[in-house]
């Protein structure tokens, strides 16, 4: 299935999007360092300001949503949507603004449930979750540009002690870049719509490789437990530039005829299982 072509983004929240990080990391180094030059404390605390403010909450871009495949098979649900509100994961960092996080929700009579967020066990092997080696498969018609796919996968965080955790976790991870957050990922280049980002892959599981044309429906990888994660799942989003780094979220919505279940805005809500 080709993605639908539409018009660009508008100029403003890709210039943001652009900027995002340099202006992070410029507010950033003046909090923390600027004492040393001599700037008084306002003065640090009004220059990371902007940086901040662009990070979680300015520069959403507001266009037509692109139409595409769902990237997963079976019962799933989201943890994170753009239906529920936008920046669905809290940030426009790294053109998460619509992102996906999906789990893999088995029904109860398969034998195989998701294991529940408790005080006990502090971290499970990912195998625990069935969601952990399911295919991933490519959400529309393009190309492949970006594999990263050397991250080790690790035990889950789904406990609420490992939560706590799992914050400073995140931010050691940042500083690796946007593979220390994301893990084994996959970038394709959609015909005329921006790119895709499937995150969070099994390590050693991607079957394809730069340069590489995709059909929507194309096995790509399988879902792992790499990256800045509770448990195993799939990250997915668009965005308008190959590199994260540097990308705006683009809005998109799933192929109705292809999902079983309650679509809000062509997306799934949170936490209500959807099959495909």
């Amino acid at each position: 299935m080709p993605a639908s072509v539409l018009a660009p983004p508008p100029r403003l929240p890709v210039v943001l999007a652009r900027l995002r990080m340099p202006l992070m990391w410029a507010g950033t180094l003046a909090l923390v360092l600027g004492g040393w030059a001599g700037l008084p404390w306002w003065a640090r605390i009004l220059l990371f300001l902007p940086g901040l403010a662009v990070y979680l909450r300015v520069g959403r871009v507001a266009a037509e949503p692109r139409t595409v495949a769902p990237p997963v098979r079976g019962r799933w649900m989201a943890l994170g949507s753009p239906a529920d509100g936008v920046p669905s994961q809290g940030t426009h960092a790294y053109g998460q603004t619509y992102a996906l996080l999906l789990v893999a929700e088995p029904p109860a009579d398969e034998g195989r449930e998701r294991p529940d967020i408790g005080w006990r066990p502090l971290t499970r092997p990912p195998e625990d979750f069935p969601g952990f080696g399911a295919p991933v498969y490519a959400p529309a018609d393009g190309r492949v540009v970006r594999v990263h796919d050397r991250s080790g996968d690790h035990r889950s965080r789904n406990s609420w002690p490992m939560l706590l955790g799992l914050i400073a976790e995140t931010s050691l991870r940042e500083l690796r870049g946007p593979a220390g957050l994301l893990g084994n990922h996959v970038v394709i280049e959609l015909d005329g719509t921006g790119y895709a980002l499937l995150a969070h892959l099994k390590r050693g599981s991607a079957v394809v490789s730069p340069g590489m044309a995709v059909r929507a429906g194309d096995p790509v990888a399988r879902c792992g437990s790499s990256g800045a994660l509770t448990e195993p799942l799939v990250h997915f989003q668009l965005m308008d530039h190959r590199w994260p780094l540097f990308a705006a979220g683009l809005p998109f919505r799933w192929d109705g005829a292809a999902v079983d279940g309650r679509l809000r805005d062509g997306v799934p809500e949170s936490w209500r299982p959807f099959r495909v």
